[in-house]
């Protein structure tokens, strides 16, 4: 069944459908961490801010920075009352003793705020095999970056951190039908925006098509994925 195309908020779409899937990964994170009262957290590309107001309600002091203002002011109105800094430029000065760049944001950018022996967490898709819906969104012509399970380590070194561990989470990513799924997904980013935004009814066509394995008897789609996650230390 092809969805009906209908233009869609990508920053609603992305918090009403999509941002909720990663909650496994950042709450496995924070568990490992033992964030909650007395951490300073930061979290770069920090998005909507489910992540910050997971850390804000275990006891954190947050603050978060990212470059899409619609996004971010959607996590503004999320954290009102938590005495949450966030900015679109550069975080508000801290230092942190957890910087998290669950996102897209390059490890580097740590070392200017964090405190000797803070750790860094960088995430990313993990193996092709395990992450279905990476295959999905590589299927419509979406670049794979999931090789990123491999390279996490590889970039904290560069950027100077030392990594410590790594972990793997499941984060399935669950639709109530393959519209929502769709409009899920284009939330992400992963797509060539300019070709969703030209031809949007080859895209999401492409995209259907592509979920098609996954759609279950009850028209519910069901992606199974792996995440993975490297923490790393400021020397």
């Amino acid at each position: 069944m092809t969805p009906t195309l209908v233009r869609h908020d990508p920053v609603r779409d992305w918090v009403e459908i999509q941002e909720r899937m990663l909650a496994p990964l950042y709450e496995a994170v924070y568990e490992r961490l033992a964030v909650g009262p007395g951490t300073r957290l930061l979290g770069l590309d920090c998005g909507a801010g489910l992540a910050l107001l997971m850390a804000a309600a275990r006891g954190a002091r947050v603050a978060g920075a990212d470059r899409d203002a619609a996004r971010l002011a959607h996590a503004r109105r999320r954290l009102a009352g938590h005495g949450a800094a966030l900015d679109e430029d550069r975080p508000a000065p801290g230092p942190y003793d957890v910087v998290t760049a669950f996102h897209r944001a390059p490890a580097g950018f740590a070392l200017d705020h964090a405190v000797r022996g803070a750790a860094v967490v960088l995430a990313g898709w993990g193996p092709r095999e395990r992450c279905a819906s990476a295959a999905v969104l590589a299927e419509a012509g979406a670049e794979w970056t999931g090789a990123a399970h491999d390279d996490l380590p590889a970039r904290a070194a560069r950027a100077g951190l030392r990594p410590e561990g790594s972990g793997r989470v499941a984060c399935p990513f669950g639709y109530a039908d393959p519209d929502s799924a769709v409009r899920g997904l284009l939330s992400t980013g992963a797509l060539d925006a300019a070709a969703a935004a030209t031809d949007p009814a080859r895209v999401e066509k492409e995209l259907t098509e592509a979920l098609h394995p996954y759609v279950r008897r009850d028209g519910t789609v069901w992606m199974p994925n792996v995440f993975t996650y490297v923490i790393a230390r400021v020397p």
